[in-house]
């Protein structure tokens, strides 16, 4: 982009939009992804929230948030393409991937579906449950780098058997930064009678979504990612015909509610016990904020998100000397890839990694950097959030240039 030319979207720096985060203006911050962050009129709105509850507890919860959940949930429902009675709040979206799993009810030899791009909290959540049964975990090698979908696609309905009784699929991956087929391979596994889980953690606010056009048994997301609301903020959408079998992890006064107004999914779900509601209370004026950055509301949001992460990826990989690791039709506002010696060589640092935390302490930059598929290897993850622009990416470039001139020289001392 001419850095001359009008830039409304801001792809290029400052972003116009990121006065309205109270992010550290000391930090390189491309890592959305990973926790989200909240803007300040949705902070606001929260403090608002819990300034009602606390000085009357027992009305908000008892008179007054009932109507709060529908209307929040309305507005969800509006922007996800599904019926509001078919979504229930959860506080993330690992806990909605461990409700459905707690669900299951498996014979010994059954086997669970999933890839080696799956979030290792969920991969552990089905390993736990497949042990219970005695079931199989099978997991689906989609390689990375890869030239098209139809990998994710073939090496998914590969992995497919006569005793496959349900899939968990990412909708965008979490290391890798896909954005997989998931309309193809819902349509493909449902018709052959595999419920599938969609774990959309990263693609509310993201992508456009249509739920009841998917199809799939279940599908769960974080709220506090690309849509920008408080932590604990997350949903899980079940299926009309999925929902009597299901349970909420926390069995509360729903179980035996005497109310014949309300389903009972929706009955146990909305309550399961005291806890702070004002995350998903946001959720309507997280929609109404981001709807208002842009001409074309928070669609065209999504693709100046979009455009921001394929610009990064491309500054990244001429400066690396590496090619593309996915088409531009897989990415969304993440984009991953793999790092180049010396880089891939260098050693683990405890919990943090050592590129990850030398980026964070010398540069003060804040950028996801993952061994993936194994130790010894890694991946480098840009998120491409409204607060984000191009010029963040071009000083993580000039620090990455920095530290491998530096692994270098050290490399060369006799």
């Amino acid at each position: 982009m001419n850095r001359s030319a009008p830039d409304p979207a801001g792809l290029t720096g400052p972003s116009p939009f990121r006065v309205h985060w109270g992010l550290d203006p000391e930090i390189t911050f491309l890592n959305h992804g990973s926790y989200g962050a909240a803007p300040r009129v949705v902070l606001a709105h929260q403090d608002e929230l819990r300034r009602r509850l606390e000085s009357e507890p027992v009305r908000f919860m008892q008179r007054e948030l009932e109507g709060l959940l529908d209307a929040a949930r309305a507005a969800l429902a509006g922007l996800v393409g599904a019926a509001a009675d078919d979504l229930a709040f959860v506080p993330n979206a690992t806990t909605g991937v461990n409700t459905v799993l707690e669900s299951l009810v498996l014979q010994p030899g059954d086997e669970l579906l999933t890839t080696d791009h799956v979030y290792n909290a969920c991969a552990n959540a089905m390993q736990r449950v497949a042990a219970r049964f005695g079931a199989k975990l099978t997991v689906a090698k989609v390689p990375f780098p890869l030239v098209s979908a139809d990998q994710v696609t073939e090496a998914v309905l590969g992995a497919v058997t006569d005793r496959t009784r349900f899939c968990l699929l990412d909708h965008v991956t979490s290391p890798t930064g896909l954005v997989f087929p998931i309309e193809t391979l819902v349509a493909q596994l449902e018709s052959r009678g595999v419920p599938v889980l969609v774990d959309g953690a990263h693609a509310l606010g993201m992508l456009p979504l249509d739920l009841l056009a998917l199809g799939a048994s279940y599908y769960t997301a974080n709220a506090h990612k690309w849509l920008c609301t408080p932590k604990g903020s997350a949903f899980l959408h079940v299926r009309r015909d999925r929902q009597a079998a299901l349970r909420p992890l926390v069995v509360s006064h729903g179980a035996n509610s005497p109310r014949t107004d309300r389903s009972r999914f929706r009955l146990e779900f909305d309550w399961t016990g005291t806890q702070d509601p004002s995350p998903w209370l946001t959720i309507p004026t997280a929609i109404r904020f981001l709807d208002g950055l842009l001409p074309g509301g928070i669609r065209a949001l999504m693709e100046r998100n979009r455009q921001l992460a394929l610009a990064g990826r491309d500054l990244l990989c001429a400066a690396l000397d590496v090619p593309a690791p996915a088409p531009d039709a897989m990415l969304g506002a993440l984009a991953s890839l793999p790092l180049p010696a010396p880089f891939s060589s260098a050693a683990s640092n405890g919990a943090l990694d050592q590129i990850h935390d030398r980026l964070f302490r010398e540069h003060h930059i804040e950028v996801p950097v993952m061994p993936w598929p194994k130790p010894g290897q890694r991946v480098l993850r840009i998120a491409a959030a409204a607060h984000n622009d191009l010029d963040q990416v071009r000083r993580l470039v000039v620090a990455l240039e920095g530290l491998r001139e530096q692994s270098f020289r050290t490399a060369e001392r006799p």
